[in-house]
C-alpha cells in the first residue's frame, strides 16, 4: 500500500474515531454485513473500555445498536487474553437485558441481544474464523425443535426460543486466511490486516477508506496509535515468551526428577524444595517485567499463577 492508504486498525478506530456519530456509518456497515439486515447505531456504551487511562488499550469497547425489529445489539471489541472469556460475554449479555427493561414492565418487553466479539487473541481450538451460537430446545428422543405459544396483540403466536434468547458471534480475526470475495470476507480481511480494497463496495468499508486513513490524523494521534500497536505487540510477545519458558522449565524439571529417582528421600525433598523456590522467584521476575509494561494484573495472574494481591505488591 502507498503511505496515504495506510488504514487504522479497527480496535483503535472504534475506541477513538468511531465514537463520533458522524462516523457511525462505518460501524453500521459492518453490522449490516454480519447480520444480513440494516443496522443503526444508537450509542457507544460507557464501559471500562471507554475510560481514558494507561491500560485502556487492553480493555473492551461496547456499542449499542438496533436492527429493523428494534432488537438490541451489543458489540464488543476485545484485545486482552481472558481465561474466562465466555463467562464474561455471558455476564455482559445478562447485564444488557436487565438494563433495557424498566422495573415493573412485562417480560414481553425483554429485547433480544446479539453479542458480537471481535477477538484479536487465541480463544482456543477451531478451524473457522467465524462462530455463531444461539439457544434452542431440541427433543431428547424426537429431535424436534420446541415452539412456544405466546399471545401478542390478541393473537396466538408461535415462537422458537432462538427468536428470543441471545445470539453470539465470535470473530477470530487471526484465523482468517482466505482470499476475500464476499463483503463479509472483505471486512474480516480489514479487521486482520488493515487493508481496504480501493474498489470495495462492502457497506461501511467505502466510508472507512475516507475516514480511517492513518496519515489524516494529527501527529499526537499518530503517536498515540503507534504506542497502542506497540503495546499490543509487546503484550503478545511477553505472554508467548512466558508460555514457552514455562514449557521448557517443565521439560527440564521432568528430566531432573528422572535423574533423582531412586535416591534418598531427604535428598529428593531438598531438590524439590529448591526447584519450587526457583520457580517462584522466576514467576516473580516475569511478573515484574510484565507489570513494568503496564500489562493488567489479571493477565499477569493468568500467565504466572501469582495472586492478584502479590502482583499488586510488587
Amino acid at each position: 500500500m502507498v503511505q496515504k492508504d495506510r488504514y487504522i486498525r479497527f480496535d483503535w478506530a472504534v475506541k477513538r474515531l468511531l465514537r463520533n456519530k458522524a462516523n457511525f456509518g462505518v460501524l453500521e456497515g459492518f453490522l449490516t454485513v454480519l447480520l444480513g439486515e440494516p443496522i443503526r447505531i444508537v450509542e457507544i456504551l460507557e464501559s471500562e473500555g471507554n475510560q481514558q487511562r494507561e491500560n485502556d488499550k487492553f480493555n473492551r469497547v461496547d456499542i449499542k445498536a438496533r436492527n429493523s425489529k428494534d432488537e438490541i445489539i451489543i458489540v464488543e471489541v476485545q484485545n486482552t487474553r481472558e481465561i474466562y472469556y465466555l463467562e464474561r460475554i455471558l455476564f455482559g449479555v445478562a447485564k444488557a437485558i436487565t438494563e433495557h427493561i424498566e422495573l415493573g414492565e412485562l417480560y414481553s418487553q425483554v429485547k433480544k441481544v446479539y453479542s458480537i466479539s471481535i477477538l484479536y487473541f487465541d480463544i482456543g481450538k477451531g478451524n473457522d474464523y467465524l462462530y455463531h451460537g444461539q439457544n434452542s430446545f431440541v427433543g431428547v428422543h424426537t429431535g424436534d425443535f420446541l415452539e412456544v405459544t405466546t399471545k401478542e396483540k390478541d393473537a396466538i403466536v408461535r415462537k422458537l426460543p432462538a427468536e428470543i434468547f441471545p445470539e453470539y458471534f465470535l470473530i477470530r480475526v487471526n484465523e482468517f486466511n482466505k482470499v476475500a470475495v464476499t463483503p463479509l470476507e472483505e471486512w474480516i480481511e480489514y479487521l486482520k490486516t488493515g487493508i481496504i480494497r480501493p474498489d470495495t463496495k462492502a457497506p461501511g468499508l467505502e466510508e472507512a477508506r475516507r475516514k480511517l486513513i492513518y496519515y489524516n490524523m494529527d501527529r499526537a494521534e499518530q503517536l498515540a496509535y503507534d504506542e497502542h500497536i506497540n503495546a499490543v505487540m509487546i503484550q503478545n510477545d511477553v505472554l508467548s515468551t512466558a508460555a514457552d519458558e514455562g514449557r521448557e522449565e517443565g521439560r527440564q524439571e521432568g528430566r531432573q526428577e528422572g535423574l533423582v529417582e531412586g535416591r534418598q528421600e531427604g535428598l529428593a525433598e531438598g531438590r524439590q524444595k529448591g526447584l519450587a523456590e526457583g520457580r517462584q522467584e522466576e514467576k516473580i521476575e516475569n511478573a515484574r517485567t510484565m507489570k513494568s509494561l503496564n500489562i493488567p494484573s489479571e493477565v499477569i495472574h493468568q500467565v504466572t499463577g501469582l495472586s492478584i494481591k502479590d502482583i499488586e505488591e510488587l
